[in-house]
């Protein structure tokens, strides 16, 4: 077999079969371009599902990564580091709020949300103990644990994972009245993505964030926004809310905090918020380790500067331009997105996502499907606009018939 087959085969062999990879085995990469154990380059349109923003190999990143390595990589939480606390400042002034709780995953920062949210509606809200209430959109993706499966409509992730964790309450996305008539007192939080990425990028409809805000500000309810995958420059600001102009009570962030480089995740939020916690009652060994803090002080640096959220707004303009003038053919029935995302609906007619990702793969562009007919694209942020718009030629090739 070749080298590509030998490993696929071998994965399958002996790695539980969770995930459905694009058949092609990645050994480097750079920029917005990687290379197969062939020697075949393709471009990444994907960028980890935002977790690379800032492209493979970031020299940056990977500097401030080799520095630390070769200081301290890990004192657990038991022991202050030196990195730790300009970390913890930097990102709650990056996101204008005043107390970072830091962890790996971007589902362990949703579960800690949770905790967060619930012990602050005991502790300070006065909801009877046992009774909290969390609201949640129907086709939500916030991660896989047990708890956060257990508010997913998505069928393929909940199936026999049961019993399910209670509390949480689900509602259409983007129907402000269906929330508002599903808040009670028991209500503490609701826990939104301000574009639902793994659904097919959907965007709400204007004004539905805003109102969220109104809404939730009136019944004392904290508004959670998860932006671990719409965060940190991907749709042309720094912040997804920005675009309505919206401050949530607490960010969720993850993936391209750690540049792609190590897991970063944090809980942003107000002192009197995260202050709800007392030692022992959460933590992580990992969280907030040094290496993650280095690179993560370095992404922040690098968010500073504007520089990757004006390239993401206006190749962003250009993508979804090229996108809707696919439109008209007849392959390409709806495009959604914002920045440098896009989900893409595939006429049936013309295949599956799988399909047009396959295609697209022996061309030389890796995307992913979701969700049946849908593609997503979401390049780094560093691509060049000529890169950029190969990647759509190949697209336009492979709806042509």
């Amino acid at each position: 077999m070749a080298t590509t087959d030998r490993a696929i085969a071998s994965a399958e062999a002996h790695s539980a079969h969770n995930y459905h990879p694009l058949p092609v085995v990645i050994a480097s990469a750079d920029g917005a371009w990687m290379t197969d154990v062939e020697g075949r380059r393709f471009l990444d349109m994907l960028a980890g599902y935002s977790a690379l923003n800032f492209g493979h190999g970031n020299r940056r990143l990977i500097e401030a990564a080799k520095a630390q390595l070769e200081r301290v990589t890990l004192t657990s939480r038991a022991f202050h580091h030196d990195r730790f606390a300009d970390f913890c400042t930097q990102l709650a002034e990056l996101c204008g709020m005043e107390m970072v709780l830091p962890m790996n995953t971007g589902a362990e920062a949703v579960e800690t949300a949770v905790k967060t949210a619930r012990k602050w509606g005991y502790r300070t809200k006065g909801v009877p103990d046992g009774t909290a209430k969390i609201i949640v959109a129907a086709d939500n993706f916030h991660g896989r644990t047990t708890t956060i499966i257990s508010f997913s409509t998505d069928e393929e992730a909940r199936a026999d994972y049961g019993p399910y964790t209670p509390g949480f309450e689900i509602v259409p996305y983007g129907d402000l009245a269906a929330l508002d008539a599903a808040m009670t007192d028991n209500t503490v939080a609701v826990l939104l993505e301000p574009i639902q990425g793994e659904a097919g990028v959907l965007v709400p409809p204007p004004g539905y964030l805003a109102g969220v805000r109104e809404l939730t500000r009136a019944r004392n309810v904290l508004f959670i926004a998860d932006e671990i995958q719409s965060g940190l420059g991907r749709t042309g600001k720094t912040f997804a809310l920005e675009h309505e102009g919206v401050v949530p009570d607490m960010y969720v962030l993850g993936k391209a905090l750690g540049g792609g480089v190590v897991p970063v995740s944090a809980v942003v939020s107000s002192a009197e918020i995260l202050g709800v916690f007392r030692p022992g009652e959460h933590g992580s060994t990992f969280g907030g380790n040094p290496l993650a803090c280095a690179v993560a002080l370095e992404v922040i640096a690098m968010l500073r500067t504007g520089e990757y959220q004006q390239r993401a707004a206006e190749l962003g303009d250009h993508l979804h331009h090229e996108l809707g003038l696919m439109t008209t053919g007849g392959a390409v029935e709806t495009v959604r997105g914002r920045g440098l995302w896009a989900g893409v609906d595939i006429s049936p007619s013309y295949g599956t996502g799988r399909e047009i990702s396959e295609k697209l793969m022996d061309r030389g562009v890796l995307v992913k499907d979701t969700h049946g007919s849908t593609i997503r694209i979401a390049p780094p942020l560093v691509i060049s606009k000529e890169d950029l718009d190969w990647g759509l030629e190949q697209l336009r090739a492979v709806l042509t018939r």
